[in-house]
């Protein structure tokens, strides 16, 4: 297997998984471009229904390359990779229209924690670990953590783990709410997270983004905001096949069948 990214298809689930498992799948900007432009083009693919959301290796991502950025301080914008690549890679994961599933085996640091963050759901093992590194090496937080970690865990708990920037282990991870199911066994994490992403690909998928932008677009408005998405997504969804079959399935007294339409 070769690149920075590997992409599988199978049924509707896409398995993106980072390939850089020597520097546990570290973010140089050959991955983040990678990222980036996939995230944009499943976000068009209606041959997506679903995304797994992995690492190769040990880990599922440690974040920023810091060799590489140890390179990029001698120039006179070394963070230029946070408007270049990181903000429009993050832009692109919320906004995709399905399921994401994250398979976080291993180690998830600083930016790679952010995009277990931007998942639906998260999947991890014994070896699972979080760790907001960013002030360890005296920056702030990207990625959109500081969005989305107050989200997860409250205010005063994600004000804990970016000063503090000490490590949370899986049993806390799963009791925090930062992990939706915690197995037995590493080896399990990246078949349940697709096998729940199989799941939810043969479900009704544009109801899926509906709700998904009821809950986006619900986090930072008003009572009102949040009545109008409801209006305008359930038309959406109203007007779908998807909706008529489930209605009859009901009154039939059988099981749905669900084309994403």
């Amino acid at each position: 297997m070769s690149g920075p990214l590997l992409v599988d298809r199978t049924d509707g689930v896409v398995t993106v998984t980072m390939n850089r498992p020597d520097s546990l799948n570290s973010l140089d900007v050959a991955l983040k471009v990678a990222l980036r432009d996939t995230f944009l083009e499943l976000a068009t693919d209606p041959g997506c229904r679903a995304v797994v959301l992995a690492g190769a290796g040990r880990a599922f991502c440690v974040g920023q390359d810091l060799r590489e950025h140890l390179a990029a301080l001698a120039t006179k914008a070394p963070l230029d990779t946070v408007s270049e690549h990181y903000n429009p890679m993050v832009a692109a994961l919320a906004a995709l229209p399905v399921p994401v599933v994250a398979a976080v085996r291993g180690a998830a640091a600083g930016a790679g924690a952010g995009l277990a963050f931007l998942a639906d759901f998260r999947i991890g093992g014994p070896s699972t670990s979080y760790l907001m590194a960013f002030a360890r090496v005296g920056l702030a937080a990207d990625s959109a953590v500081s969005w989305t970690l107050p989200r997860l865990i409250g205010h005063a708990k994600a004000t804990e783990l970016l000063l503090l920037a000490e490590p949370v282990k899986s049993e806390q991870a799963h009791h925090l709410g930062l992990l939706t199911r915690l197995l037995d066994s590493d080896d399990e994490v990246l078949p349940a997270a697709q096998k729940l992403a199989a799941r939810l690909a043969a479900g009704p998928t544009v109801a899926y983004a509906q709700i998904k932008r009821e809950l986006f677009e619900g986090a930072t408005g008003t009572l009102a905001d949040a009545l109008a998405v409801e209006l305008a997504a359930q038309t959406v969804a109203g007007g779908t096949t998807d909706h008529r079959e489930a209605t009859n399935a009901f009154v039939e007294k059988r099981t749905p069948r669900f084309e994403g339409r």
